[in-house]
């Protein structure tokens, strides 16, 4: 009998189509929540999710069992159309097209839960563009088009 083993963990980060406000305080819980749970059904629990009125990050682990880009796929669909209906969000809501996600290490989990919970306070400081183009270069992202990721 075989077995397979795996665990990697993912710091996913998209925004809003736009980068409109669309997250507001009166639900960001609630969409939070909602994408932890989705995350559940795909076997990929998410650690932390945090967001700004523009753009989500989460930490999870992924599922051995699903594609990385369904997975991110599925999160975005079905928390888009669940916001559309939900009393403080709004009928326009969409997220971008793409996504940027990114391997975790084990050893820094504590490291990236903790950039993830100060989000709110880091974009005091740093535009959301400011900060993809900080994990492309920590990440040696050779694919990055700006011209297409911020449509």
């Amino acid at each position: 009998m075989g077995q397979s083993l795996s665990q990697m963990y993912i710091h996913l980060v998209f925004s809003t189509k736009g980068r409109k406000a669309y997250i507001t305080p009166r639900i960001e819980k609630r969409v939070h929540d909602y994408m932890a749970a989705t995350l559940i059904e795909y076997q990929s629990p998410a650690l932390v999710i945090n967001s700004v009125p523009d753009h989500i990050h989460i930490l999870f682990r992924l599922s051995k069992n699903y594609a990385l880009a369904k997975i991110v796929e599925e999160v975005k669909k079905q928390s888009s159309k669940w916001i559309k209906t939900i009393e403080g969000g709004t009928s326009e809501f969409k997220w971008q097209i793409g996504y940027g996600a990114f391997s975790v290490s084990t050893s820094k989990i504590d490291v990236v839960k903790r950039y993830i919970n100060n989000q709110k306070e880091h974009h005091g400081y740093h535009t959301f563009q400011q900060e993809v183009e900080e994990f492309v270069k920590e990440y040696d992202i050779i694919e990055y088009d700006p011209e297409f990721f911020w449509e």
